[in-house]
């Protein structure tokens, strides 16, 4: 018998039929001998309504009552769940993340988790009940309630495998796993069988949508086996697990885009020691997570800073960088907000040379300029222009061949 923890995300409980889908699925690992704790998301778009609605009422929203407002979502998703596992004959009980003892910072909106104690949640199983605990959630310090920030259910579902000492945690959404790229752009994209938790990482941090990147940096922290399939099939999925030294691991496993970015670039800025380090700074305290970073070669003491950013956090980064310019002696901010990133990603690059040299000749055969380059021991990114972004994808799953596996 093995205790699993099953998500299911907006999409797997969108209305009454799908609900019932879900607790079919819970019974009849039930049936199978599994101990199940389910978590589970807002229905559909719930959360978008209720983010229009207070838009609708203010403009003003302070972060403690849109937490408020926004968890009632996932609180009606798993009383549902509880009642279509009770027309089944499966007891179950539904606990909100304060319920289920998930303790939070008091940052609203986007809280860490500092503790879990599930003792209710123990106390349910040990009673042959299914907990159903509401994802996203959790009590801050000062017993507020607060959200996890986006992909949070995800979060909530592998805290709690590992607080729970879980066997394993299933993810369940829209598509039946993990693939190559995104089937929209490559119809011939593969379905991975398996992807370590670093690639992981690397797919969900450079556009991957399939799990949060917070989610699948706790599940390798606490070792905690992802498995990722469809609540709307019963095709195999995708295991996301520790990587295995003795399997060698294939050069590129996925190809990603992040297709809303923006490029920052500062002119003119006199290269000297600290400069970088206080526009950096600037960056930091107005909470813009900056991704790709490059400096040019200096000239006459001078030198270009270019980076990245989301294109959500393009304005605040062109009035953080245009305040501090005068301020270092830069001579102008420009603003390019028609790029993308693309990467490839896989575990056999660390041993395999030449990869870099293929994934720049194929975008040259098919005259995508590249502007910026990132790299990390398993992921090479590239920034390009937007409106080529979807053709070097496909480009760069063909020249791997990631269609054959």
């Amino acid at each position: 018998m093995a205790l699993v923890v099953q998500k299911f995300g907006g999409s797997s409980v969108a209305d009454a039929e799908r609900i019932r889908a879900v607790a079919d699925r819970v019974a009849r690992s039930r049936r199978a001998g599994d101990e199940v704790v389910v978590v589970v998301s807002a229905m559909g778009k719930t959360t978008d309504g209720l983010i229009r609605l207070a838009d609708d009422v203010s403009s003003v929203q302070p972060g403690r009552e849109i937490d408020m407002l926004l968890t009632s979502g996932e609180r009606i998703s798993m009383a549902l769940v509880c009642m279509a596992l009770a027309e089944l004959g499966v007891e179950a009980e539904s606990f909100t993340g304060s319920q289920a003892g998930i303790l939070t910072d008091t940052d609203h909106t986007k809280a860490k988790i500092l503790e879990i104690t599930p003792r209710r949640l123990q106390e349910a199983l040990a009673r042959g009940v299914v907990p159903v605990v509401a994802g996203f959630q959790g009590v801050s310090t000062t017993n507020d309630i607060t959200t996890l920030g986006r992909g949070g259910s995800d979060t909530t579902a592998v805290a709690l495998a590992a607080a729970l000492c879980a066997d394993r945690c299933e993810i369940y959404t829209d598509v039946s796993g993990v693939f190559s790229t995104d089937p929209r752009i490559v119809r011939e994209a593969r379905r991975l069988d398996s992807v370590s938790f670093e690639e992981m990482m690397e797919i969900a941090a450079t556009g991957g949508k399939v799990l949060a990147l917070r989610s699948v940096e706790f599940a390798r922290n606490h070792h905690v086996p992802l498995y990722v399939c469809s609540s709307f099939t019963w095709e195999p999925g995708t295991w996301v697990t520790e990587e295995d030294p003795s399997m060698e691991q294939p050069v590129v496993s996925a190809v990603t885009c992040v297709a809303s970015q923006g490029k920052v670039t500062i002119l003119g800025v006199p290269d000297q020691p600290g400069v970088a380090a206080k526009l950096f700074r600037a960056l930091a305290d107005e909470l813009v997570n900056v991704d790709t970073i490059v400096q040019n070669t200096s000239t006459e003491g001078l030198t270009d800073i270019s980076f990245t950013v989301s294109h959500s956090e393009i304005e605040i980064s062109r009035a953080a960088a245009e305040r501090l310019a005068p301020q270092i002696g830069a001579s102008s901010v420009v603003i390019d907000d028609e790029i993308a990133q693309v990467s490839i990603i896989g575990g056999g690059m660390k041993t395999h040379p030449g990869v870099t040299a293929q994934m720049f000749e194929a975008l040259a055969a098919d005259e995508i300029n590249i502007e910026l380059i990132s790299t990390s021991p398993i992921r090479i990114s590239c920034v390009v222009r937007a409106d080529q972004a979807e053709r070097a994808v496909q480009v760069l799953h063909h020249a791997f061949s990631l269609e054959r596996g």
